[in-house]
């Protein structure tokens, strides 16, 4: 099956995070598309992506080195993520909900409903998911009509794992990946209901805990890896 970008992206992130790929690995073009069997065009994307979100560093002549990351930079940069998109959505129900943002809302869950009626996952499908994901997040950072908000995640999103956009996906474990991408998508419909109801405080605190449950799949997945997301005591 093809892989595009976002299922290429999201492979080598699981990969990094669990261990495949370790702290020091070298990583090249060409060993990495024949390991995952695409062409090179969306490996070269995903390196630039990986470089951007500081999972890996660009060595000086050519090629990429995973890099070192710690717990504590993925728990802090993920917590403040989910601060600032629980308080968009907080924002939304205070200053009024609009038909376009519901509507859109509503049409990334419907879109969502879609994916996950076969209970299987695939490459295909987490590159559908990544769109849909994304669209529904944005949503709610415009719809909050706080630039302040949209201004601190773009700054955010450059740490390691604090991307909404971050996601992982191992097509190895697709019983795993089916549950856990269920999972998220179901406190999506909680989080709309809330917002549709004008609870706006209940829709921060999902919001918060929408953060916490991808960290807590970021710990699952690292536990045997070089990445330990557990904050250090």
């Amino acid at each position: 099956m093809n892989k595009d970008k976002h299922a290429v992206l999201s492979i080598l992130r699981d990969k990094i995070l669990s261990g495949a790929l370790q702290q020091g690995d070298r990583l090249a073009e060409i060993p990495t598309a024949d390991m995952l069997g695409v062409s090179r065009t969306p490996v070269r994307i995903a390196f630039r992506a990986l470089e951007q979100e500081g999972l890996i560093t660009k060595l000086p002549r050519r090629g990429y080195q995973v890099r070192l990351v710690s717990g504590d930079e993925i728990a802090d940069a993920v917590e403040v993520r989910g601060a600032l998109e629980g308080l968009a959505t907080r924002q939304i129900v205070e200053k009024g909900l609009s038909d376009n943002v519901l509507d859109t809302l509503k049409q990334c869950l419907t879109e969502g409903d879609e994916l996950f009626k076969e209970r299987y996952f695939n490459e295909e499908k987490i590159q559908d998911y990544v769109e849909i994901n994304r669209r529904f997040h944005d949503c709610l950072v415009q719809g909050s009509q706080n630039n302040a908000i949209a201004m601190a995640l773009q700054i955010n999103e450059h740490l390691p794992m604090a991307s909404v956009n971050a996601l992982v996906f191992n097509p190895e474990q697709t019983e795993r990946e089916y549950k856990r991408l269920y999972y998220a998508h179901q406190q999506h419909h909680a989080i709309v209901q809330a917002i549709a109801s004008g609870q706006g405080a209940r829709a921060e605190a999902l919001m918060k805990e929408h953060a916490q449950a991808a960290l807590n799949s970021f710990e699952q997945i690292s536990s045997h890896g070089a990445v330990k997301t557990v904050r250090s005591l």
